[in-house]
């Protein structure tokens, strides 16, 4: 189990992140959502300490994750929203470093390497520079990285970012199948209607703080509404888009 008690960041005294707190379960997909700018990628970095939070705690397992931090570590997996790899190692090169930082067993971790960049089409192309990947390539690279040593936290952060709609579509059933052996899953991601057919319990920030934390179906119920995008544009959403729309409309035409 993750925990989030209070947490808040500030930059220069301004909050990006306020009094946050949320529970992310075993067994359970729990989607993380907001606009741009609400602090989704501050709070994914705060619990992969990448980040120091100006207050509050985090928990994994009942434990702050101040105290664990190499065990803590070693047992959470990380997608970032921005793909950060050392471009002149091939795809093959690149894993086997992360299972070499990361302390794995050689010959097992080789094998693991091998079948999940074949599962993942990358087989192929495992020699060539990621130089040359395209951002998909890329994008399956860091999923293979995150989940090599078999984390019991995974943290994705638009994990479906550059995907084909074919791995996209395996990516969605695995994060389901993770989650139905235990896994802790936080998931963010913009896109609404994979979030609603993969998350049972959804977090909503805005201006860094949350609005919204519940089951999607008991929030469809609450607010009478019957998607997870409506849902989201009630609570996070403050612009008519439909007006924006006529007005973006109206300028191209005149």
């Amino acid at each position: 189990m993750l925990e989030l008690l209070h947490l808040t960041k500030r930059f220069h005294g301004i909050a990006a992140v306020e009094d946050v707190s949320f529970t992310a379960r075993s067994g359970e997909i729990t989607g993380y959502l907001g606009p741009n700018g609400s602090g989704k990628s501050t709070t994914m970095k705060m619990i992969t300490g990448l980040m120091e939070a100006t207050s509050g705690e985090i928990r994994f397992q009942g434990e702050r994750i101040q105290h664990a931090s190499i065990d803590y570590r070693q047992r959470m997996g990380y997608v970032p929203e921005e793909p950060h790899l050392y471009a002149h190692l091939s795809g093959l090169e690149y894993l086997i470093m992360v299972g070499q930082l990361r302390g794995l067993a050689a010959k097992p971790t080789a094998g693991r390497i091998d079948g999940l960049l074949r599962l993942f089409s990358l087989h192929p192309d495992r020699h060539v520079p990621i130089s040359a990947y395209s951002k998909g390539m890329r994008q399956k690279v860091l999923l293979i990285a995150a989940l090599l040593h078999n984390p019991a936290l995974i943290l994705l952060d638009e994990p479906f970012s550059g995907l084909d709609v074919a791995t996209a579509l395996v990516l969605r059933s695995l994060i389901q199948e993770l989650a139905a052996r235990g896994k802790v899953v936080l998931f963010s991601s913009h896109e609404l209607e994979t979030v609603e057919r993969v998350c049972s319990h959804v977090v909503i920030l805005h201006r860094g703080k949350v609005v919204a934390d519940d089951s999607i179906e008991h929030l469809r119920t609450l607010m009478s509404a019957p998607t997870l995008e409506a849902i989201f544009s009630q609570l996070a959403v403050e612009q008519d888009t439909a007006a924006i729309s006529r007005q973006v409309a109206d300028l191209i035409e005149a």
